[in-house]
């Protein structure tokens, strides 16, 4: 039957449209347009509804599954296609709508299971049509990345293209072109047709996978999801000499990591014989030959294109050395098989290229069988075609070899498999080549096949590459066929985007430099706060506080007295006090808590440890990696050792957060302000057989900035913007009675300083829009960009074009007094030179138009013939400028000296780093770098020697110098010491030899005693001599060690550049520090002289100072923002006591650290506003459940447990009264058994989960782990019985059980793993397992109603909701008022016979001689969802609330009123009271604890035992004792009782009956007040949505419950995470609230009712 879709092309209905594309191949399906949107289905049947038309369609093309796999998955389909009707498509909140979407999206490819559903289709519709959107898609990167996805898939692209212009107004997209998403254009595969595409990865087993091979299987895999295809992954098996089974083994478990699955694996080997006949019949057909010509002649003329000898043998002279070679023969191993092609094609691929080799080496997996193999490019088009795939993928570097692959296919007549090209996968900095990668192993320069620094598949998970960064970065490539070479920032950066949502924040401190601060009024204690700041569900942490705690020493630092300093995950802290050393170092400092000042705007936020034995810092060692390869591009004529880089391992020593402790190898977290990293080694306490503990080893992982290892805390603070200079140079200030230093005229060096502001200024511009600063923020930098480009169309004559080189220098005039134009000149042009040198390489590299290479090739002669001109030599590359052709200038005063261009060196290099700091693009760097090769370079020639940080070359005497002030004088000697103790540091650092290092000690012993002699004092680092007044002096000559601003500016920046360089090369400590201390005390020297403080050079373009453009970046995720974004925490509570509100040192400035309170003790949450949150927070805060790394799984605490042993106790006791014994059987279940009843496995399949593998061995056959117990135990019950005496069986087991399947785990509820009783009896008769299943079913509404407190309904399940394969089900209900939603509370099935007759349990009956009876079998249990139930029923605002006969602890004893002024008499007078009631209560069989602690308040412990839900809270105070009594608080009314100390324990044992009767009559109420009878739909609908169960007159049609379920679904979550769903019948009441009246009709009025039905929403 043909269908047909009529589309209102005003309106397309896009979601119709593209579920019609996705099955027109599975159903005859005709589009046409009309009036009105409809899919006529005959005459009688038609749908006008857009959600109608696409369920439809899935349902008639079930194959494809776009309608799930599974009922839960077809509930979740049913909701997003809800969402995108209403919440999507809708007018209003629409980025609520959006935010929900992120949050499913969150890791996850597809809306709902691992394939393409209606869900994707019709919420990317509902997108696609709504203009909106994309202008609020910036926040939401996980909905952009799935839309952008889908959106380069085939149908969306073609649907999109065609309708979407007709969809909604149109709009211009806001997003730029810089913030669009990164996914790559996947090609349309020609004759692709959903559900019929077959691709292949063919991966040679002679090494480990690396990830361009991981691009070619995730490449496979795409089309394979795509096109709802297959998969066959191929081993290339054809050359026996490269096979190791070892590497077949380890391809598989590298394609495991990948998460890639494919349908079937085969060999090329398996092939052979197919293959050999082939290569037989081309030899009959003369289509191909022998040849015996030796492999060299043979290349030489297939080189010179000639022919053979053997091209003209005949078949029978053929097929005799083809016997030789299958033979192996010492004849037949000299000879191949060659197809006779064309030896005249341009095509070498086609000059008769080999078929076949002889090899006599034994094949892994054939041995000797064969002694002729097929080629690679023989073999693959047959396999190809043989196993059916239409589409072979192969990279753009076989181009040449597909005609010869096609020749393969038309000579043997094959099917023909389209082939499609891409790119490989090129990356820089490394080798991919098998043959070098094992080379780097087998010599040792790496650990082994997984080391971080490899491309390896295994070596980049290691470093922290997830396998979700690594597909979406192979789907930004998407199938492009541009060979490019590619940075490895990109990779990481799509890295980030996965891990940066879920991985959890902590703390560590370098350990070369910390110090102390002291807060005496803070007390040690440990508060909860959260792992990641805008995730809660990656848990909580704990952080100590202390009244001492450490800080990094370079922050420290930063720190004036009397700053407010925000410590993250604590708050604001005065420093009152800085110790430092004679040298300026800081030692230690003092502060003072400043938790009531919530600004945390204007603040310096810095990380933090607290110093304390309870909570002791880990050992920790970062370790960063850099490229195994320095030259970025190997050409094919590069020998790649001789580019291996030496110094790739770099490991700083840290002290870690005590936290770290928990960390497993594999766990990627954030170190706050340092970057992400992956634990590599766990931390491994002191061992008795080394006495050492092992340091907790985390790897660095890129995040796609090109910046070096990320340093420790700050290093300068700025408190005030730096200014902007036009020529990116520093800004020192203005020397007051100084003549201003003399400027250059050069004017290459302006335009090329000129030309790198603009670009700096540029890409300011651009990350100001990107991230939507201020409008006149934006304003102000476009006109800074607009002056610069004025300024260089002024100085150069041309209009700035982007990547333009810079121009060259239009004349200057001669200016008086200015020293060494030519020389100036030659340095310039020489960095012009490389650079046009650069461009024009990068212009060839990018396969640019001829016209512009031309035009840059002639542009760089015309450089080199002006630099030959300037200079009488010929450029080389690499070469300093050479001395100028022209005489030396004469001496002059304002000459640019040696000195001058020290400075200029010293800024230039200032503002690389600052570049690099900023991640300024490659250009801009580039170019900065090649003006500082030309200054060094410049230096040199002028100095005669290398610029060396912090060796500025000695002053030349001055022409005349009449006089000179003693202070002057011993200045400059200082400055001497200093430089020349730098320069002996540098050669012992560099290990110059020992002549040079004495010679430099020498000099500097001689200077220290010059000082001496001049100023009567030792020199001391750090320690400059005072100044005294003197005359002025009468020199006409000005000494550079006069220490004016601008000498003293680069003096600071020379010694800065030292202490990097020091750090860098990891030099001595002590070195370090004594540079450290060199460089503080020039900064004072240059704030005593300037009166402010010393700024790092900013580059163009920039906003404000490097050390708050870092901080931003580094604090960027940790929503610093302002410690917690200035966001003033809610109020706490009433009632939960001053102390829960923070007190002395709580968590008063959140750091940034999510939405908390001033405490994490009590729930942030309440149960009416947010269930959901509250829920969580109340299960991990009362200590019921811990989160585990492996998802949907939890572990059960003691809290929980004891309450689940309460249970168990009261369970197992009833039922051994009732015969029933307990037994164990395993876990595991065999397949066969599994799969024996049908019916049964259907319901659980896709819950199973399987084990398939032991060790790294492939199971024969799968293992599945029980979902239940059914076939594990009923085989062994059909051993047991022969005889109706051997009736009846009863068992139970309590054990743990496996189901996999939900896609929204919520702990106790629904959870993978959880903990149960099942119960398997065998009767002989029908009554007494009937009987039985009653019997079970009271036990367990006393377990719930007795125990619990919780009131259930006893009923029987509707057809469809029975258990599969039995005959009928039990079950009680709950009920969750504020959820309005019931919750299945345990279940009693009678089976019947079904599964006796399957496992063939059977019995003799008595009554009937020789004939064999089949058992009457039921089942029944009950889970530890109970826990969950309690919990939502009782619990309140406060906390849990536990009924006393199950809870763990009945009553807590808390001492109250001691206080400092308290005689420590009366005290431990309190305190023996407290244990003396602690005794009495323990004899009256109370379960009861006394909490002495006295490191916590009473206030605090009162909060702590109320979340906890203990049922009774006894006050003992001094003022009771006095007047013997205590008072009793009641959990569940928070009602306060005084009791005389005589009647306690009487009082209490009533107290805690009474609470007991009291919550359950509480819950009672609840549940009759909200559960009703209604008679219609209308009614029932209505109650519905008051949050209620209602009880219908129902039918019992499986049909008609599904349309009830339907009907009633509505577009929204009840429970954040779950899946909407309608009312689904819960039970058949065995007392309904009404009786059924005789004719009554179901609620759908299509058929007479047979009973009352209870429906509601539920669990």
């Amino acid at each position: 039957m043909a269908l047909n879709l009529t589309i209102n092309t005003s309106n397309p209905p896009l979601g119709a449209l593209l579920t019609a594309e996705h099955v027109k191949g599975s159903v005859k399906l005709s589009v046409e347009e009309g009036k009105d949107t409809k899919l006529s289905v005959s005459d009688a049947v038609q749908f006008s509804d857009v959600n109608s038309i696409t369920r439809y369609l899935a349902r008639v093309a079930p194959s494809l599954g776009l309608y799930g796999s599974s009922i839960m998955e077809q509930a979740e389909v049913d909701h997003w296609l809800e969402f995108s009707a209403k919440r999507v498509s809708g007018q209003s909140g629409l980025v609520a709508a959006l935010g929900e979407l992120d949050k499913a999206l969150s890791l996850r490819t597809f809306l709902v299971g691992h394939s393409l559903t209606l869900a994707d289709l019709c919420v990317w519709a509902a997108l696609k049509g709504n203009g909106e959107w994309q202008g609020q898609a910036g926040p939401f990167s996980h909905v952009s990345r799935w839309f952008s996805f889908l959106g380069s898939q085939v149908p969306f692209s073609s649907v999109g293209n065609k309708w979407a212009s007709s969809v909604g107004p149109q709009r211009k997209s806001s997003v730029s072109k810089e913030k669009q998403q990164d996914v790559g254009k996947f090609v349309e595969l020609p004759g692709a047709e959903m559900g019929k595409v077959v691709v292949r990865f063919p991966p040679e087993a002679s090494g480990y996978l690396h990830i361009g091979h991981a691009k070619a299987a995730l490449l496979n895999q795409h089309y394979q999801v795509t096109f709802k295809g297959k998969l066959i992954m191929r081993f290339d098996d054809t050359n026996p000499e490269k096979e190791k089974e070892d590497f077949e083994k380890v391809i598989l478990e590298d394609v495991a990591m990948l998460q890639i699955k494919p349908d079937q694996f085969t060999y090329t080997s398996d092939h052979f014989p197919r293959i050999e006949m082939l290569a037989e019949q081309l030899l009959k057909e003369g289509k191909a030959y022998v040849d015996n010509t030796p492999p060299e002649q043979m290349k030489q003329e297939r080189e010179q294109r000639v022919e053979s000898k053997n091209r003209s043998n005949t078949v029978e002279q053929n097929f005799k050395m083809w016997e030789e070679m299958k033979a192996g023969t010492e004849r037949g191993q000299t000879c191949c098989m060659r197809a006779k092609i064309d030896m005249s094609s341009n095509n070498g691929c086609m000059r008769d290229p080999t078929l076949y080799r002889c090899k006599n080496a034994p094949h892994p997996r054939t041995g000797f069988t064969y002694k002729v193999y097929p080629t690679y490019d023989f073999a693959c088009p047959i396999v190809d075609s043989v196993e059916g795939v239409t589409h072979a993928l192969r990279t753009t570097e076989y181009h040449d070899r597909d005609d010869q692959f096609y020749w393969v296919i038309d000579a043997l007549r094959l099917r023909k498999p389209y082939i499609w090209e891409y790119a490989r996968l090129n990356l820089n900095n490394t080798v991919l080549s098998k043959r070098k990668l094992t080379w780097f192993v087998n010599e040792g320069y790496v650990d082994g096949w997984d080391d971080p620094r490899f491309p390896t598949v295994r070596g980049v998970l290691r470093r922290g590459m997830t396998v979700e960064g690594l597909k979406q970065f192979i789907a930004a490539q998407g199938g492009s066929r541009s060979v490019v070479n590619m940075e490895w920032d990109k990779i990481w950066a799509f890295n980030k985007k996965v891990i940066d949502p879920v991985a959890p924040r902590y703390t560590a401190l370098s350990s070369s430099y910390v110090v102390p601060v002291f807060v005496p009024e803070a007390t040690e204690e440990m508060k909860e706060a959260a792992k990641h700041p805008k995730n809660t569900e990656v848990g909580m942490k704990d952080v100590w506080y202390g009244p001492k705690v450490l800080v990094e020493g370079a922050d420290a630092e930063t720190f004036t007295e009397g700053e407010n300093v925000t410590f993250i995950n604590w708050g604001n802290i005065i420093i009152t006090k800085i110790n430092k050393d004679a040298s300026g170092k800081v030692l230690s400092m003092e502060g003072r808590l400043n938790l009531d000042n919530k600004d945390f705007k204007k603040t310096t936020k810095i990380t933090w440890l607290a110093d304390t034995a309870r909570a002791p810092l880990l050992p920790t060692v970062c370790v960063n990696y850099q490229h195994l390869i320095s030259k970025p591009v190997l050409t094919k004529d590069d020998d790649f050792k001789q580019y291996i880089n030496n110094h790739t391992k770099l490991e700083e020593k840290m002290l870690g957060d005590p936290c770290l402790k928990n960390l497993k190898k594999g766990d990627i977290i954030q170190l706050q302000r340092r970057g992400f990293y992956i634990c590599d080694q766990p931390y491994e306490p002191l061992s008795p057989n080394s006495c050492k503990e092992s340091p907790c080893v985390l790897l660095y992982i890129p995040d796609g900035h090109t910046k070096e290892m990320p340093t420790a805390g700050s290093k300068d603070k700025d408190k005030s913007k730096n200014k902007i200079q036009a020529n990116s140079n520093p800004a020192p200030p203005a020397e007051s009675k100084v003549a201003p230093a003399p400027t250059q005229a050069s004017a290459p060096v302006a335009s090329g300083d000129l030309l790198t502001s603009i670009v700096a200024q540029g890409e300011a511009v651009r990350q100001l829009k990107a991230d939507k600063a201020p409008k006149e923020d934006v304003d102000k930098a476009v006109k800074q960009l607009l002056a610069f480009k004025a300024q260089f169309k002024q100085e150069t004559g041309q209009e700035y074009k982007p990547g333009m080189a810079p121009p060259s220098s239009t004349p200057v005039k001669a200016v008086p007094a200015k020293a060494g134009p030519a020389l100036d000149s030659a340095g310039c042009l020489l960095a012009r030179v490389a650079q046009q040198g650069e461009l024009v390489r990068k212009l060839k590299t990018e396969k640019a138009p001829k016209d512009q290479v031309d035009a840059a090739v002639k542009q760089l002669l015309t450089l080199k013939a002006e630099f030959k001109e300037l200079t009488g030599q010929e450029y080389k590359p690499g070469m300093t400028p050479p001395s100028p052709t022209s005489a030396p200038p004469p001496v002059s005063t304002t000459a640019p000296s040696s000195s001058g261009l020290y400075e200029q060196v010293a800024e230039q290099g200032e503002l690389v780093r600052k570049l690099k700091t900023e991640k300024a693009s490659k250009d801009q760097v580039d170019a900065a770098v090649k003006q500082l090769l030309a200054l060094k370079a410049a230096y040199k020639q002028a100095s005669g020697q290398d610029y060396k940080p912090g060796a500025a070359p000695a002053p030349a005497p001055a022409p005349v110098m009449t006089a000179q002030t003693p202070a002057a004088a011993s200045g400059s000697l200082y400055d001497r010491v200093t430089q020349q103790g730098d320069l002996v540091r540098k050669l012992k650092a560099d290990k110059a030899t020992k002549d040079q290092v004495d010679a430099a000690v020498k000099q500097l012993l001689a200077v220290k005693a010059e000082y001496k002699q001049h100023t009567g004092q030792d020199y001391k680092p750090g320690q400059p001599p005072a100044a005294s007044p003197a005359p002025a002096p009468t020199s006409t000559a000005k000494d550079p060690s006069s220490s004016s601003p601008v000498e003293l500016f680069a003096l600071v920046a020379q010694q800065g550049e030292l202490v990097r360089k020091l750090k860098c090369d990891k030099a001595p400590k002590d070195e370090v520090d004594e540079a450290i201390k060199g460089l503080l005390a020039l900064k004072t020297k240059y704030k005593n002289l300037t009166g402010q403080e010393y700024k790092p050079v900013a580059a163009a373009g920039a906003s404000g100072g490097e050390e708050k453009i870092r901080k931003d970046r580094e604090n960027k995720s940790e929503k610093q923002g302002g410690g917690g974004g200035g966001k003033k925490p809610k109020a706490d509570k009433p009632g939960q006591g001053k102390e829960a509100a923070g007190g002395t040192g709580g968590t008063g400035g959140t750091g940034g650290e999510g939405p908390k309170k001033q405490t994490r003790l009590g729930l942030e949450a309440k149960k009416e506003e947010n269930l959901a949150d509250w829920y969580s927070q109340v299960i991990t805060k009362a200590e019921l459940i811990e989160y585990y790394d492996v998802s949907g799984c939890y572990v059960l605490r003691p809290w929980s447990f004891s309450i689940w042993e309460a249970i168990k106790e009261f369970f197992d006791r009833e039922i051994k009264k009732l015969g029933v014994e307990n037994c164990y059987f395993p876990m595991f279940v065999s397949q066969a058994a599994l799969e024996k009843e049908k019916d049964h496995i259907a319901d659980f399949a896709p819950e199973v989960a399987w084990v398939t593998r032991s060790g790294k061995t492939e199971l024969a056959e799968p293992i599945a782990i029980r979902p239940t117990s059914e076939t594990v135990m009923y085989p062994t019950y059909a051993k047991w019985v022969q005889s109706h005496r051997d009736l009846p069986i009863k068992l139970n087991q309590w054990c743990n059980v496996v189901r996999w399947e939900f896609k929204h785990p919520q702990p106790f509820l629904r959870t993978r793993e959880f903990l149960w009783q099942e119960g398997h009896t065998a009767f002989a008769t029908k009554e007494e397992a009937a009987e039985e299943v009653l019997q079970i079913l009271d036990l367990y509404a006393r377990v719930y109603e007795e125990l619990m407190a919780i009131p259930v309904v006893k009923g029987r399940k509707t057809e469809k909701e029975k258990f599969a394969g039995g005959d009928y089900t039990t079950t009680v209900e709950a009920f969750i008022s504020a959820s309005g939603r019931a919750i299945q509370g345990a279940t009693s099935h009678h089976l019947g016979q079904n599964f006796a007759r399957m496992f063939d349990i059977t019995f003799e009956d008595p009554k009937k001689p020789g004939e064999k009876q089949l058992a009457f079998q039921n089942s029944w249990g009950i889970t530890t969802r109970t826990i969950g139930v309690l919990t939502m029923v009782h619990g309140d605002n406060m906390g849990l609330v536990l009924p006393p006969r199950v809870a763990c602890l009945q009553v807590v004893i808390i001492p109250c009123g001691i206080t400092a002024s308290l005689p420590e008499a009366d005290k431990d007078a309190l305190l023996a009271q407290c244990s003396k009631y602690l005794a009495r209560l323990q004899r009256g069989d109370m379960r009861v604890k006394a909490d002495l602690r006295d490191n916590y308040s009473p206030g605090w412990k009162f909060n702590h035992w109320e979340l906890k839900g203990v049922p009774i809270r006894l006050e003992v105070g001094p003022k009771d004792m006095k007047l013997n009594q205590c008072v009793a608080v009641r959990r569940d009314t928070g009602e306060k009782i005084v009791l005389p100390e005589a009647d306690t324990e009487k009082r209490l044992t009533q107290m805690l009956d009474d609470i007991q009767t009291n919550l359950f009559k509480r819950a009672s109420d609840d549940m009759k007040n909200h559960m009703v009878a209604a008679d219609t739909m209308e009614q029932f609908q209505k109650d519905l949505e008051q949050g209620r169960i209602v009880q219908i007159p129902f039918c019992g049609g499986i049909e008609c419950e599904d349309w009830i379920k339907k009907t009633t679904a509505k577009d929204q979550d009840l429970e954040p995470g779950a899946p909407s769903m309608g009312a689904k019948s819960l039970c058949i009441p065995f007392n309904p609230l009404k009786t059924l009246q005789p004719g009554q009709m179901c609620v759908s009025g299509k058929e007479p009712a047979k009973y009352y039905t209870l429906f509601g929403r539920s669990y």
